[in-house]
């Protein structure tokens, strides 16, 4: 995944989780600890967090929260008194802590405010149905680093050597011992020369000349084909919400990005 889709992925599942509160908010004391006051309006974030998490409202998860908050003010004071506070490292990570807090906020607030419609979604799984083609396959390969190491394994499979001893001599360690087997897929799923090649054996067939990729030399078998049924539209819709709630923020950065004056 990009950077920047990861970057709006995390910020979207509300994942960056706020630092501790290093200095008390102004506003009304819910509590003080040695004399330095803990707001009010830190106590209803904590609590706020903790239901959007599925704590349920309790006297218990308050007299948690207070206990919590407490014991973040003490171990705030005990490092100022270090004067960890004037350490420029530590002020620049309490800066990006509450940028990440902001930020967060401010997609959260994007995404409800630009709803995703059903039909920008069924367009989508519509589009994914159809580049996924209706046909999945259940191969197997060899991947080397040289055309000629390529061709030599051919050369084997054409005397009667087994595909899955051969395959052991291959780069992939994912199915290198698993007689090269790479189990049912469909062609998108691998690199287009790799899919494209897959595409035009018949069962039980190989290769019979190399196969190039950005990977190396492939040898591909297909040991079996059936019809693809894909998952319903309501089963994948959450996947595909997220997906292009991530688009749509990613496209959100990049225009910010381009109209701004960074010196």
């Amino acid at each position: 995944m990009h950077t920047l889709s990861r970057l709006a992925a995390l910020l979207i599942a509300g994942a960056i989780v706020s630092a501790p509160v290093m200095a008390a908010e102004k506003g009304k004391a819910f509590a003080t600890v040695n004399g330095q006051p803990i707001s009010q309006g830190v106590y209803n974030a904590f609590i706020a967090e903790q239901k959007a998490q599925g704590a349920p409202e309790s006297a218990e998860l308050e007299n948690a929260v207070k206990e919590e908050l407490v014991r973040r003010e003490i171990l705030a004071q005990e490092a100022k008194k270090k004067g960890l506070d004037k350490n420029a490292n530590i002020q620049g990570q309490i800066e990006l802590a509450k940028q990440a807090v902001l930020i967060r906020a401010f997609l959260t607030d994007y995404v409800k405010a630009h709803p995703i419609s059903d039909a920008q979604l069924k367009s989508e799984y519509e589009q994914i149905k159809n580049n996924l083609g209706s046909t999945e396959y259940k191969a197997r390969h060899v991947l080397v680093e040289k055309e000629d190491d390529a061709k030599a394994i051919i050369a084997k499979l054409e005397k009667g050597e087994k595909f899955s001893e051969l395959a052991k001599q291959s780069k992939d360690p994912g199915s290198k011992d698993k007689g090269g087997e790479l189990g049912w897929s469909s062609p998108a799923a691998y690199v287009k020369p790799f899919g494209e090649a897959l595409t035009k054996l018949k069962k039980g067939e190989y290769t019979k000349t190399p196969v190039k990729s950005d990977f190396g030399y492939h040898v591909i078998q297909l040991d079996d084909s059936r019809p693809m049924t894909p998952p319903p539209f309501d089963q994948v819709k959450p996947q595909l919400q997220q997906r292009a709630s991530q688009q749509q923020v990613e496209n959100l950065v990049k225009e910010l990005r381009s109209k701004a004056k960074v010196d």
